[in-house]
């Protein structure tokens, strides 16, 4: 049996953040109906990448019923009224206040039904100094100072993926399960809400507690660690780069000893301990380089390997791709074809339960839901 199996999920979404709280709901199996506005989730049009669909609709929508709907007319309400009145989570991320102005704010929706679980997401939550700001996922990357310390020493960087819209979704599903959790021992539901910001500035609790009490901010360091060393991207004679990490002192001497050659190199008061090597990094990574260059790469992950210090291959797209380690699953885009994307990153051992049943056209369930929920008693 499937986990949510039984239960209803309504959501007004659009883009990443609450279309990935939904996803992993409906890999779970509740049901999950999409309410989107007339011409769709924007996000269909992000892209053609999923064979003429938008890789990230296809992704974040497997198996979700859709419905086009103006919650704002009269109809249009009392159908939302008639779904939310049976279902047992509400999420959406309108922009703050938009739900509330239609008559569809969680308290509201919440008297009706007290056991509903409602989930707001936002971009900075109801702080009034930051009302009205557009809260898309590179603009908080840089109002909460992640890409700040991202990229190289010379270039601030964006993280390479939506970061804050999916840590947003993620926290959002999780915090809707603990709900759920509740609801199965008390009976009462639960208002949640979530902000990409308060995300984002959760995962900079290490960085944030360096300026406020340590020596100051991190700096950006590329493919380097901040605070650790050697951990990093180093070159081998033959040109090809691997990172390696060293976690504490016996790996830092087996490194030096049997993979570099270089036994004197512990003993060198500038590298005696991390915080050592950590201030004297340039002449640490000279050092490494010098004796890297007589080394080509399989010679040096072979050892790293047999020596048991920790590596990889600095990789592209096209080589996760081809990754061993890389499982996949077949989804379906709205023309039924099938686009192989990365599996759910967690396994059920023994059970084999999830599915990805397609994603839906825009409104392709105007007129089973119409029947389902549309008069005015949801009859």
């Amino acid at each position: 049996m499937k986990p949510l199996e039984g239960l209803t999920v309504v959501a007004v979404e659009q883009a990443v953040a609450a279309p990935l709280a939904t996803a992993r709901l409906r890999d779970a199996g509740a049901r999950v109906i999409k309410i989107e506005r007339d011409g769709g989730d924007f996000a269909r049009g992000y892209d053609a990448a999923a064979k003429g669909d938008s890789s990230y609709f296809v992704w974040l929508n497997q198996g979700k019923e859709s419905v086009v709907l103006d919650f704002k007319s009269p109809a249009g309400a009392t159908f939302l009224k008639n779904m939310v009145a049976r279902a047992d989570v509400f999420v959406q991320n309108l922009a703050p206040g938009a739900l509330e102005r239609a008559g569809f704010g969680s308290a509201e929706l919440r008297k009706a039904n007290p056991r509903l679980v409602t989930c707001d997401i936002s971009g900075y939550g109801d702080v009034p100094a930051m009302a009205g700001m557009r809260a898309y996922d590179l603009l908080v990357q840089v109002e909460s100072g992640l890409a700040a310390i991202s990229g190289g020493p010379n270039e601030i960087g964006r993280i390479g993926v939506s970061i804050c819209d999916i840590g947003a979704g993620m926290t959002a599903h999780a915090a809707i399960v603990e709900a759920l959790f509740r609801r199965q021992r008390s009976g009462e539901g639960a208002a949640l809400e979530v902000s990409l910001f308060d995300v984002a500035a959760e995962w900079m609790a290490v960085p944030l507690v360096h300026n406020d009490f340590g020596a100051g901010p991190p700096t950006r360091q590329g493919l380097r660690h901040p605070s650790i060393a050697p951990y990093g991207v180093y070159a081998t004679g033959d040109g090809v780069v691997t990172l390696i990490s060293i976690q504490n002192e016996r790996e830092w001497v087996r490194l030096c000893e049997s993979v570099l050659e270089r036994p004197d190199l512990p003993g060198d008061e500038r590298f005696a301990g991390n915080n050592a090597r950590v201030a004297h990094r340039d002449a640490l990574d000279s050092e490494i380089t010098a004796a890297l260059s007589v080394l080509d790469a399989v010679t040096f992950r072979r050892r790293l390997h047999e020596h048991r210090i920790a590596f990889g291959a600095v990789n592209g797209v096209p080589e996760l791709s081809a990754h061993p380690a890389l499982r996949r699953r077949d989804a379906l885009n709205t023309s039924g074809e099938t686009v192989p994307l990365p599996d759910h990153p967690v396994k059920w051992r023994d059970e084999q339960w999830r599915t990805s049943p397609g994603a839906p056209a825009c409104g392709r369930d105007d007129e089973s839901l119409s029947r389902e929920f549309g008069g005015e008693d949801g009859s």
